[in-house]
């Protein structure tokens, strides 16, 4: 007994507590890594030694004060800094029909028992290890700039005038679930008649870590039953506001990362600073606005000879920086 006892003991004293910090890109299912193929790639890595002391001496905060109240003499505090040129998580909206984790950018803490940080030959029992996901978000600059216009002069066959057509936006960042405003100013100079507005917003995906893949999804597509006649102005500002809850079933949209079951809203703009490495951030999101108007002649050929005119506008979407 006594010597089953010395074994164990000696066992576990031949293990040291480790505390990881990764942030990778999964790209496929989590039950195909059964199979010998792996689908995940990290982007980042780090580790502490926590057991035994290795010299890991964090400054305190407010939170660790808390969490070590409830953990009692067992606790033992850790801070990782995260480097600022780390991708935001992002999570790419699964089918109806899938299953398993979904793919995109995480980041996951893990504390396990083993002899090295990181030895690909040393096996690791599940039962000496925990996992937790968190969330990297990046929040909205207090100063923006004024938003973005452009404008477009188009002639048509038949005719010796064009149509001019300006959108604009009246600042540089929104905000998720708020609504965007945009500004049309129209000035007609032909014979032909504006029978509709449509604006749209398209998300792009840009996944640049392991190939050229890049994929645009519309998120909102609204009309507007504007009338505009010939030789006639018009300026008028539309509310639009882009969900995720109209485009639950549309696969592969970007989202910001979600934790568990909790609800989410769609991906926030990738902001690359100077010096950035693009590879680094595994995702880039970007939103464009597009304004179209549907321009047809009179007459009994007027469905005929329709014609659309259409501008586009770079969209910025993020959180806003907490009040505290």
């Amino acid at each position: 007994m006594d010597s089953c006892k010395n074994q164990c003991l000696t066992s576990f004293m031949l293990h040291a507590v480790w505390i990881q910090l990764a942030c990778a890109f999964r790209y496929g299912r989590e039950d195909l890594d059964v199979i010998g193929l792996s689908f995940r790639k990290d982007i980042w890595i780090q580790h502490i030694q926590l057991y035994p002391d290795a010299g890991h001496k964090p400054t305190l905060t407010e939170m660790h004060d808390t969490l070590l109240k409830k953990a009692g003499e067992q606790g033992h505090p850790f801070t990782f800094n995260i480097p600022t040129n780390l991708p935001c998580s992002v999570t790419l909206q699964p089918g109806p029909d899938d299953t398993g984790k979904a793919c995109g950018v995480d980041f996951e803490v893990k504390a396990y028992l083993a002899q090295s940080a990181d030895d690909p030959d040393e096996k690791i029992d599940k039962k000496d290890t925990c996992r937790l996901v968190i969330r990297k978000i990046q929040f909205a600059p207090d100063n923006t700039g004024s938003g973005q216009k452009a404008e477009l002069c188009k002639s048509f066959m038949m005719s010796d005038k064009p149509v001019f057509l300006e959108a604009s936006l009246d600042k540089e960042i929104y905000y998720h679930g708020d609504p965007i405003p945009v500004t049309v100013k129209i000035k007609n100079e032909t014979n032909k008649v504006v029978k509709k507005i449509k604006v749209t917003v398209d998300q792009t995906t840009d996944v640049v870590l392991y190939s050229a893949d890049k994929y645009t999804k519309n998120v909102l597509c609204e009309e507007f039953g504007e009338t505009v006649e010939g030789n006639a102005n018009f300026e008028k500002t539309l509310p639009i506001t882009p969900l995720l809850s109209n485009n639950k079933e549309k696969r592969g949209l970007s989202l910001d990362g979600r934790l568990k079951d909790e609800d989410t809203n769609l991906a926030s703009t990738t902001i690359i600073r100077g010096g950035m490495d693009k590879e680094m951030l595994g995702i880039l999101v970007s939103y464009k606005i597009k304004v179209n108007l549907m321009v047809s002649g009179g007459g009994l050929l007027g469905g005929l000879t329709a014609s659309d005119v259409t501008v586009e506008l770079p969209l910025t979407l993020m959180h806003p920086k907490p009040k505290d």
